[in-house]
């Protein structure tokens, strides 16, 4: 059987984090995906640990599953080679702000022009509807715009600070793999392309209020923005005696479960800080308190134990080393070991969602700098003699 994306063809102008984790996902679901990159590469390839340079670990986690051209588009050659692309080409895919394409020749109706069916994807910063349009944007700027440092701090922490991930660029990345594959199937039923905006600041910001707007949902405002439940300190992994344990007592059954464990079992009842979910919700900073040191008194072992029993939603809280030896994900065949023709053994993570009508993902190894140049150029149409000039020019690199 096909992969779901089989027959798409997607050129990849884009760099570092968003861009490249959003067209793996598409090359994971079968998209011949086609990175052209500068002379130098993406700068992800430039990020320690790394066994062999232009090979960091970032970069073979976002890069599998696509073909590496060198084009420098600053040059024409490099220019004009693109352009033969983008003839048979069914999505451009980029990241840098439209400003920058529109200098390079590359602008939507740069592109339209040689292929009106072209599915045009920009995922950058900002709308070019506001402001901001031309202001540069990284994933730490997005948090700290879109509230997030602000929100750690109001919840307890220390300082203002950054989630420990990339998570706007990924955020934004699963935007644009929506973005793509919607326009890919609105173009089966019109047969016409269009340009599609995924801006990470307002992308990211619609999933941060979606949670805080809080009383500011209404107008005039019921109460002060957030969610009084993320805001919490005590949302936390809670101390036990001997570790941390993430718990969540949500519901009433949770609770009454929970007040039983602890044998205050008439407590539900008798404190109207606990007796409803509305309730809860109004005086969860204690809620979460009261927990807190309930959780204290015994081991992870012993709650585990006793929360199972009790149907409440519990985990132990886990270090990166111990994921990577998760039984489940081991059993779910989440980790692949394979084998890079340069890089050696690696441990790779496989495509989350499961098929029942296609074969397991493809398996391309993340390329090397320029590895498909001459693969890629005859396919334009090149002949060797030409694709020599070519590299002689500068305008390709070949790996």
């Amino acid at each position: 059987m096909n992969q779901p994306l089989d027959g798409v063809r997607v050129l990849d102008l884009s760099s570092v984090v968003m861009g490249p984790f959003a067209t793996q996902l598409l090359g994971d679901l079968g998209a011949d995906i086609i990175k052209v990159e500068s002379p130098d590469g993406d700068i992800l390839r430039h990020v320690a640990p790394m066994r062999h340079p232009a090979m960091g670990h970032i970069f073979l986690h976002h890069n599998r599953n696509k073909r590496s051209i060198v084009l420098d588009l600053k040059k024409p050659e490099g220019l004009a080679a693109l352009q033969k692309m983008i003839k048979t080409a069914d999505v451009l895919f980029y990241n840098v702000r439209p400003q920058a394409m529109k200098r390079l020749k590359l602008s939507y109706e740069d592109v339209a022009a040689i292929n009106p069916h072209i599915i045009y994807v920009g995922a950058y910063g900002f709308s070019q509807r506001g402001p901001y349009a031309a202001q540069p944007a990284y994933d730490d700027l997005i948090q700290g715009m879109s509230a997030m440092p602000s929100l750690f701090h109001e919840a307890g922490a220390s300082s203002p600070r950054y989630a420990p991930l990339a998570i706007a660029d990924r955020i934004t990345g699963l935007a644009a793999v929506n973005a793509v594959t919607t326009a890919l199937f609105a173009r089966s039923r019109t047969g016409k392309g269009q340009s599609v905006e995924v801006p990470m600041f307002e992308t990211v910001t619609q999933m941060v209020l979606a949670d805080h707007m809080g009383g500011f949902t209404f107008d005039p405002p019921e109460g002060p923005y957030g969610y009084a439940r993320m805001l919490a300190p005590d949302r936390a992994p809670y101390k036990t005696s001997d570790g941390y344990m993430c718990v969540l007592i949500y519901n009433d059954k949770h609770w009454r479960a929970f007040f039983k464990l602890i044998g205050q079992e008439a407590m539900f009842n008798t404190d109207p800080r606990f007796s409803s979910h509305e309730a809860r919700s109004r005086n969860i900073a204690e809620v979460y308190a009261f927990a807190a040191e309930q959780l204290k008194l015994r081991s992870n072992a012993e709650w585990e134990k006793l929360l199972l029993e009790a149907d409440i939603p519990s985990a132990p809280m886990k270090t990166v080393g111990d994921v990577l030896n998760d039984p489940h994900l081991a059993a779910t065949g989440f980790f692949k070991e394979s084998e890079h023709p340069s890089e050696g053994r690696l441990r790779e993570m496989m495509l989350a969602s499961h098929w029942s009508g296609s074969d397991p993902m493809p398996h391309r190894p993340a390329p090397r700098l320029g590895e498909h140049s001459a693969e890629i150029l005859r396919e334009a149409g090149y002949g060797d003699a030409d694709i020599q000039r070519l590299a002689a020019a500068g305008a390709t690199k070949l790996g």
